[in-house]
């Protein structure tokens, strides 16, 4: 099968398992680290099929809705492409990249080891930031139950994976625990140049929401 018929037969696969997903992790998330990951890895000169590969099935299961199993996303991943007879090495480039790609709690390090991981993975924490980023981020935190601020509880900024997953504080604490990070841990110039804009909306946002929340605009 040839390159484009494997990514088209991927786009549909994931479209159909992750339509009407309410989590901020959806199709359209999917579709958006996609198209951002071709944008910048068309800068970066590295192979378009292994970012176009990653970045559809990054989040077809993610472990935070299995039980931590930090292996279910690159294993399904790497099941769906020996479907499709993609080249072994391929997908092991692929299933790596997926493994690897999530962020994981501010003192855990998340190393991506080749070019096209760090443009996966920045594409995927682009999504993250701006407007998108705080709609994802409420939409999640409604999702688990999550308050959306309790100021008796300070932000945690998790030593551990584990701490980080079972963590269950506000959703605005979540801007300092992750997102707020987000911008300095980007690999490419092209993604530091976008989180920067996203990354100052972000904090325009959270100084309205503090200062609505005290009563002082």
């Amino acid at each position: 099968m040839d390159r484009d018929s494997v990514v088209a037969k991927t786009q549909a696969y994931v479209r159909e398992h992750l339509a009407g997903e309410s989590s901020g992790h959806d199709w359209w998330h999917v579709h958006r680290v996609w198209r951002t990951a071709v944008a910048i890895g068309g800068e970066e000169g590295i192979d378009l099929f292994i970012v176009q590969l990653a970045a559809l099935l990054h989040d077809i299961a993610d472990a935070k809705f299995h039980d931590g199993d930090e292996e279910i996303g690159s294993n399904t991943a790497a099941d769906w492409l020996r479907s499709l007879d993609v080249d072994e090495p391929i997908i092991m480039q692929v299933a790596g990249i997926i493994r690897d790609l999530s962020f994981k709690g501010a003192g855990v390090p998340t190393p991506m080891p080749t070019r096209e991981g760090m443009v996966v993975q920045d594409a995927d924490r682009l999504d993250a930031l701006g407007a998108i980023g705080i709609a994802r981020a409420f939409a999640y935190g409604g999702f688990r139950g999550r308050v959306l601020y309790d100021p008796d509880f300070a932000p945690v900024l998790h030593a551990t994976v584990e701490a980080y997953r079972s963590h269950q504080g506000s959703t605005l604490n979540h801007f300092f625990e992750k997102l707020l990070l987000l911008k300095d841990r980007m690999h490419t110039e092209s993604a530091r140049r976008m989180a920067s804009e996203r990354h100052q909306f972000l904090e325009d946002f959270l100084q309205e929401f503090l200062a609505e929340w005290d009563g002082r605009a």
